[in-house]
């Protein structure tokens, strides 16, 4: 494994603050990007450092997050997963056939919080699947998340026969609307998973089996690591995250839409892992990496959209990114 994966590994010794540094600096090529779009932006785009530019785009931003730690612990076992819009889609739809029920029409404390509960346990469920169907089925991980990238949507719009639901439900729409303490909920959610996330990769023996599993399956298989149950487990996480993005969304919008909640997710989580340096072929995962490489994305299409540039062309751009990252991943390991 190269030096820079290696660094990636998680410690048993030395403090945390050095470690913590020391991943900073694996990822500064991404800190300096973020930089220069921040002083951009600062100098030439109006009203930028407002508060409330800071809250839509750090709202837009935090889904993404959410799941691309998810889909950054996938990854770095060497597999992918394209369902990942799909199980927020299904998360979506179930929500609001909870706490909408008539039977907790004297009880909307109980339907709020059994929808915060169950779509989300729904969605990892699908991702078990996933991983069974990687695991139990050998499927490539592109063609068993496909399965469910296609067939979700389609549970999701057969559930609410493809109609808008729409709700107003001020103790679920909190987990998008909320601001304790002027800060938008979901960031203050996004950052707990991110650092939860960043913890397990770092300083549990699940973190080290993952990136075993990623960097050679077959030694980590002989040296006693559980190695199905490892990536089972991955895409039940991944599915866990994305359904907590689905509730995100529509508590946002105050409506579920299953044509639209989670559209084009799968593409901005895996660009934000692939800007971020985890690598596409697995056995490194690069938790803050993940982190800069969202909020770059995020950054290129609100200074596009800031110049008049159609948003249609953001996902020409990110496109572009992933090719670019793809491409310096492949010349680093050559060198």
């Amino acid at each position: 494994m190269s030096g820079a994966a290696s660094s990636a590994r998680p410690s048993r010794s030395g403090g945390g603050w050095q470690t913590f540094v020391a991943d900073l600096k694996q990822v500064r090529a991404s800190i300096l990007i973020l930089l220069a779009l921040l002083i951009f932006n600062a100098l030439f785009t109006p009203y930028f450092l407002s508060v409330q530019t800071l809250n839509v785009n750090l709202t837009q931003v935090a889904t993404i997050i959410i799941v691309a730690m998810g889909m950054t612990l996938v990854i770095a076992t060497g597999g992918v997963d394209l369902s990942v819009g799909s199980l927020m889609a299904i998360s979506g739809v179930l929500a609001p056939l909870i706490f909408l029920n008539a039977a907790f029409a004297n009880a909307q404390w109980l339907g709020i919080t059994l929808a915060f509960i169950v779509p989300v346990l729904v969605a990892g469920a699908f991702g078990v699947l996933n991983g069974l169907f990687v695991t139990r089925l050998k499927l490539q991980p592109i063609v068993a998340t496909l399965v469910l990238y296609i067939a979700g949507r389609g549970i999701a719009q057969v559930i609410t026969n493809g109609q808008l639901q729409s709700f107003t439900v001020p103790g679920f729409s909190y987990i998008g609307l909320g601001r304790p303490f002027g800060i938008p909920f979901q960031v203050i959610l996004m950052l707990i998973i991110v650092a939860l996330t960043y913890w397990a990769v770092r300083r549990t023996v699940f973190g080290r089996s993952v990136l075993a599993v990623g960097g050679n399956e077959t030694a980590a298989g002989l040296s006693g690591i559980p190695v199905a149950r490892v990536k089972v487990a991955v895409y039940a996480i991944t599915g866990l995250l994305s359904g907590i993005a689905g509730l995100i969304v529509i508590a946002i919008n105050s409506s579920s839409d299953a044509n639209q909640v989670g559209q084009g997710m799968e593409l901005d989580a895996i660009a934000a892992v692939a800007v971020g340096g985890t690598l596409l072929s697995g056995g490194r995962a690069q938790v803050l990496g993940t982190l800069f490489g969202a909020l770059i994305i995020q950054l290129i299409r609100y200074t596009l959209l800031a110049r008049g540039v159609p948003d249609a062309a953001a996902l020409v751009v990110k496109a572009a990114i992933i090719i670019i990252a793809v491409a310096l991943q492949q010349r680093r390991r050559r060198e």
